[in-house]
């Protein structure tokens, strides 16, 4: 279901869309085992009440007796254990091991090095702890690599040191196609994307069920399913897990959230896509962009008589990626290409905290709500920010002083420089989720080449911030210090920038040389229409009799 303007604009070039949680990663921990005075509560159940086993000799034993466990038993069932370097991409590894078509349950056990907490023990010379200590070092993390029948491949990292905390790695392609397979419904999956989707639909139904309140009962059901009796069991025994009462908990820390638009031919999206890139990626302040290329171009006819493919097929990129980023924060919006056909804008939110809505496994529906609302916003914003409009007395009323309040203020004059930085930082800030402050837009503005204040603060900042509110260019909700700006303003500073340096400033630039010089090799569509302009813009000039 679209719910955007820019994926609107587009749809009579899509086959389909659908919407879908991707990479989601949660963090196990033992709450007790985190402070003090719950590790010791938690070492005596352990040992029948008794503490004279906690010391650091003991807690590197049960490190190794971890690390002894995991070995015997990967190597009693042929299951791979491989020693990963930092360097090392261990999802590549996995890949690898994932065209087998492993079975269900365990089928690879990664060892790498992370920072995690290890307790330390300090006694005295009479034998009484004095002081026990959580420091953060790199220790041994152990990626369980399991293949559930819900989920799909799904990953464990568990440190090898008590008490044991936890990263759960899931994606939710994986889960929409597992139970898509279930249902009969037919779709060809590629790496982590659906490309073909005969019933667009059914799939969108299916995907859409991540987002609702039982989706924390699934989550919850497959951590426990595996992260006891697959995990643990080699730190600690089941028998030892219920004396001591071992029991985890659940947050959410990372999540992804994708909206895929399918384009019925490959050559036409590329078009689009790269046409959006270029005319807004100098608004939004895109400093790189990158490029992966492929080894063949996407066509420009639909491709038939293929059936779809109820399988994951993991290869190098076919085609020429090109990857837009945003980052805000711990936020970042990416726009990129997947596949033949498939254009995915996402969300991806590298520490929930960012959201301040709850980081608990319960507030997941929640954090999903949040993050299709900037989504959403976001999709919006660029589609304004694309289509750039200006109304007939907006260029007259500029200049003229406004009202704020009981605050008479300047008006805006686009032909000074410090207005123009300040109306492209104000687009550069524009997808910001949660709006901006004045000391951020002044980071902003400074962070510009060649900025013309170099003394351009804060105090500045709110200054030109008012003039923009005057003229109804900029929103500042009451009791906030944040500003946002509405998708109609968008479309107007976007005209102001664009009617000054990509319309008046080369036409003029252009008609004071009568005869244009070597024809370029990358002459564009564009290009041909400013030469026009620029022989018509000379006579007009000369029957004006204006001296250009």
């Amino acid at each position: 279901m679209i719910t955007d303007e820019l994926s609107n604009y587009y749809a009579d070039f899509l086959d389909g869309s659908y919407n879908c949680v991707d990479r989601v990663v949660l963090n196990a921990y033992f709450g007790m085992g985190h402070s003090p005075a719950g590790f010791r509560s938690w070492w005596r159940q352990l040992h029948n009440g008794s503490e004279e086993e906690l010391d650091n000799m003991h807690l590197m034993r049960m490190a190794g007796r971890f690390s002894r466990r995991v070995r015997g038993y990967a190597k009693a069932h042929g299951i791979p254990v491989i020693e990963c370097s930092s360097e090392e991409r261990k999802h590549k590894i996995a890949e690898e091991h994932l065209k087998n078509n492993p079975p269900r349950g365990l089928f690879l056990i990664l060892v790498g090095r992370a920072m995690a907490i290890r307790w330390e023990v300090k006694r005295s010379s009479r034998g009484v702890i004095r002081n026990l200590e959580a420091k953060r070092v790199f220790i041994n993390h152990y990626s369980f690599h399991i293949m559930d029948g819900e989920w799909g491949h799904i990953t464990l990292k568990m440190s090898g040191h008590p008490p044991f905390a936890t990263q759960i790695i899931l994606n939710g392609h994986e889960y929409v196609a597992c139970q898509s397979q279930k249902a009969g419904i037919p779709f060809t999956k590629e790496g982590n994307c659906f490309t073909v989707i005969p019933e667009p639909a059914q799939l969108a139904e299916v995907a859409d069920t991540l987002s609702e309140s039982r989706t924390i009962g699934r989550l919850s059901q497959v951590c426990e399913a595996w992260i006891y009796s697959a995990c643990l069991c080699f730190g600690l025994d089941l028998e030892e897990q219920q004396r001591s009462g071992f029991r985890y908990q659940y947050s959410v820390y990372q999540v992804e959230y994708s909206r895929n638009l399918i384009f019925r031919r490959g050559g036409q999206m590329e078009e689009i896509v790269q046409g959006l890139i270029d005319r807004t990626r100098t608004r939004l302040g895109v400093k790189q962009l990158k490029t992966i290329f492929g080894m063949k171009t996407r066509p420009y006819r639909q491709r038939n008589g293929k059936a779809p493919r109820l399988e994951v097929v993991v290869e190098r990129p076919q085609y020429d990626l090109t990857i837009f980023k945003l980052h805000f924060g711990k936020l970042t919006l990416k726009v990129y290409t997947k596949g033949e056909r498939v254009l995915r804008i996402e969300v991806m939110v590298h520490n929930a905290k960012e959201l301040r809505c709850g980081r608990v496994l319960e507030r997941f529906p929640t954090i999903l709500t949040r993050l299709q609302q900037i989504l959403g916003q976001f999709l919006n914003n660029v589609y304004a920010m694309d289509a750039a409009l200006i109304s007939d007395g907006t260029l007259d009323e500029l200049p003229h002083p406004s009202q704020v309040g009981k605050t008479r203020v300047g008006g805006i004059d686009v032909n000074k420089p410090r207005t123009r930085q300040v109306l492209n930082a104000a687009l550069s800030m524009a997808c910001s989720p949660d709006g901006f402050t004045a000391r951020q837009f002044a980071a902003t503005v400074q962070s510009m080449r060649r900025p013309t204040d170099p003394n351009y603060d804060a105090r500045r900042a709110a200054y030109d911030l008012k003039k923009l509110r005057g003229k109804k260019l900029l929103a500042k909700p009451a009791g906030s210090r944040r500003y946002s700006i509405p998708p109609d303003a968008i479309r107007t500073i976007g005209a102001l920038v664009i009617l000054r340096d990509k319309v008046l400033r080369p036409i003029l630039a252009g008609v004071g040389n009568p005869t244009m010089g070597c024809k370029p090799k990358n002459w564009s569509p564009v290009d041909e229409h400013y030469e026009a302009i620029r022989q018509d813009m000379f006579v007009l000039f000369q029957d004006l009799r204006i001296a250009a």
